[in-house]
C-alpha cells in the first residue's frame, strides 16, 4: 500500500463499522483510543515494579521517571509523525520494511509479537499475585482462568476489546487520581495513621534525595522503562481506528500530562506520606501505602485496581499479537494461515496461537511462584525497547526523505527532530548498558542473541522458499 493510497483511505469519512484496507473493522472510537493511550502507560511496571525501584533508588526514582518520560514523549511524537504519513495496523514492522529494510521488518514484527507474549505472561503473573491478597489460591490457577477469559473477549470483536479496555483504563485513572487526592488530604489535614508523620521532607530527609547514589538511580532505569512499555500500542490500533488522522495525534499529545500525573505526581504523594524506606520489592507501593496509613479498605480497593491494570495490559497483549502475526503473514513473512479473519474482523488463528503461548505463564507460576515476575520482566523490556529503537530510526530516515521532497511531509511533525530522536536512542543505549551491569537483568541480554540468531536463520529459510516475501512487503508494491 502506497502513501497515496493511505491518504485516500484515511480521509476521515469512515463509517462506524467500515473496513480498513487491511480488512479490519473500524470499531475503535475516539474515547476508546484516548483511554487505551492513557491506560497503556499505567500497568504492572508502575503498580508492582515501582516497589523494587523505590527500594533501589529512594526518592530519586521521581527524577528517573521524569527523564524517561521525556524520552517516551519524543518516541511517541516520532511514532505520531510516521502514523500521519502512513497509518496502518502493524505500523512498526511496516515502517521498518520501508525505511530500514525487509529483514528489519521481519525482526521487528516477530520481536514485537514476542514482546507482547512475554508481557502477557508478566501481566497474568502479576494478576495472579494480586489475587493472593484476598484468597490463598494457587497462582497458576488464577493465571489460567484470566488467560482463558481474556482470550474469549478478544475473539468476539474489536469493539468489545475497546470497550473493556476503556473501562479498565477508567478504573486505573480514577484510582490514581483518588489516591493522589487522599495523600494530599493527609499532608494538609493530617488524618489517618500517617497524618502525624506525613511530610514532603520525606523526599530528602531519609538519606537525601539520592540515598543510594546516582548509581542506584541508574540501576532502576530498566524498571522505569518497563513501566512505560505499551504506550506505543496506540500505533497498532491505527488500522481499526475511526478517523485516525484526527484521533491519534490527540491521544499522543496526552503523553506529557499522563506521565506528570500518574507517575511523577503519584510517586511524590506516596513518598511524602510514607518514607521510602517502608517500601519493599514484590509489594505494590500503592497497597503498602494504604496499609501504612491504616486504611485497610483502601488497600483492598487499590489491590483491585492494580489487578485490573494487569488484566488490562494482558488484554492489550492478546489484541496486538494477533494483529502483528497477521501483518507478517500479509507481507509474506509469516504463515499464510495467519491472514484469515473472522466475520467480526478478528485474527482468530494469530490470537489463538499467542494465547496458547501465554499459557507458559501458567507453568512459570506453577514452578516458581515467588520469582515469576522477575524472570520475565527483563526480557520483556529488551524486546519492547526494540520497537522504540525502530520507531526512532524510521522517523529519522523518514524526516530526511521528506525534507528532501522524496516523500510527503507528515501533518504531525515531531518537535526537536532529528536531535530529539538521537537523544532518545542514546538514552535507550544507556538503559541497555545498565541492564548488562545489573546481574538481575543481565539474563535478558543473554537471551537476545539467541533470539536474533533464530530470526536470522528463519529469515534465510524464508528467503529461499519465498524470495518475494523476503525481498519486500507485498502490499507496498502496489
Amino acid at each position: 500500500m502506497t502513501s497515496v493510497q493511505v491518504d485516500k483511505e484515511y480521509d476521515g469519512s469512515e463509517a462506524e463499522d467500515s473496513e480498513s484496507g487491511e480488512g479490519y473493522k473500524r470499531g475503535l472510537g475516539a474515547r476508546q483510543i484516548q483511554m487505551i493511550a492513557i491506560g497503556g502507560a499505567i500497568g504492572t511496571g508502575l503498580f508492582l515494579g515501582a516497589g523494587k525501584a523505590i527500594s533501589k533508588a529512594g526518592p530519586s526514582l521521581i527524577l528517573a521517571y521524569a527523564i524517561a518520560g521525556l524520552v517516551i514523549f519524543f518516541i511517541m511524537r516520532a511514532l505520531g509523525e510516521l502514523l500521519m504519513y502512513r497509518p496502518v495496523s502493524g505500523s512498526f514492522s511496516e515502517y521498518a520494511r520501508e525505511f530500514i529494510g525487509p529483514f528489519a521488518g521481519y525482526v521487528t514484527g516477530w520481536t514485537y509479537w514476542l514482546f507482547w507474549v512475554v508481557t502477557g505472561i508478566t501481566e497474568v503473573t502479576a494478576a495472579a499475585t494480586y489475587m493472593t491478597y484476598w484468597w490463598n489460591i494457587p497462582q497458576w490457577l488464577s493465571a489460567l482462568i484470566f488467560t482463558i477469559i481474556l482470550y474469549g473477549v478478544n475473539l468476539i470483536s474489536v469493539k468489545l476489546f475497546g470497550e473493556l479496555e476503556f473501562w479498565f483504563s477508567t478504573v486505573k485513572v480514577t484510582a490514581i487520581i483518588g489516591m493522589i487526592l487522599i495523600c494530599a488530604g493527609i499532608l494538609t489535614l493530617g488524618f489517618s495513621d500517617a497524618g502525624d508523620t506525613a511530610s514532603v521532607t520525606h523526599l530528602w530527609d531519609q538519606g537525601g534525595f539520592f540515598p543510594k547514589g546516582i548509581t542506584g538511580t541508574l540501576m532502576t532505569l530498566q524498571i522505569v522503562m518497563f513501566a512505560f512499555l505499551a504506550v506505543e500500542l496506540v500505533g497498532v490500533t491505527a488500522g481499526e481506528s475511526k478517523n485516525p488522522r484526527k484521533v491519534l495525534p490527540k491521544a499522543i499529545n496526552t503523553v506529557p500530562w499522563r506521565i506528570a500525573v500518574f507517575y511523577i505526581g503519584a510517586l511524590i504523594m506516596i513518598l511524602s506520606v510514607v518514607p521510602w524506606t517502608e517500601f519493599h520489592p514484590g509489594i505494590s507501593p500503592f497497597v503498602a501505602a494504604f496499609q501504612k496509613m491504616g486504611l485497610g479498605v483502601g488497600a483492598g480497593i487499590v489491590n483491585f485496581v492494580v489487578l485490573t491494570a494487569a488484566l488490562s495490559s494482558c488484554n492489550s497483549g492478546m489484541y496486538s499479537t494477533g494483529r502483528m502475526l497477521r501483518d507478517l503473514a500479509l507481507n509474506g513473512q509469516g504463515p499464510k494461515a495467519f491472514t484469515s479473519l473472522t466475520k467480526n474482523g478478528t485474527p482468530l488463528l494469530g490470537t489463538t496461537v499467542s494465547a496458547a503461548l501465554m499459557l507458559v505463564g501458567v507453568w512459570i507460576n506453577y514452578q516458581w511462584p515467588g520469582q515469576a515476575f522477575n524472570y520475565v520482566v527483563s526480557f520483556a523490556t529488551i524486546s519492547g525497547m526494540w520497537a522504540w529503537i525502530v520507531i526512532l530510526i524510521c522517523q529519522i530516515r523518514y524526516r530526511a526523505k521528506s525534507d528532501r521532497g522524496e516523500l510527503p511531509e507528515s501533518t504531525f511533525r515531531a518537535p526537536g527532530a532529528p536531535w530529539a530522536s538521537w537523544f532518545s536512542l542514546a538514552f535507550i543505549a544507556l538503559v541497555i548498558v545498565m541492564m548488562g551491569i545489573d546481574k538481575d537483568t543481565r539474563v535478558s541480554l543473554y537471551a537476545a542473541p539467541f533470539w536474533a540468531a533464530l530470526l536470522g536463520v528463519t529469515y534465510l529459510v524464508l528467503r529461499a522458499r519465498n524470495p518475494e516475501g523476503a525481498a519486500f512487503a507485498k502490499r507496498n508494491k502496489s
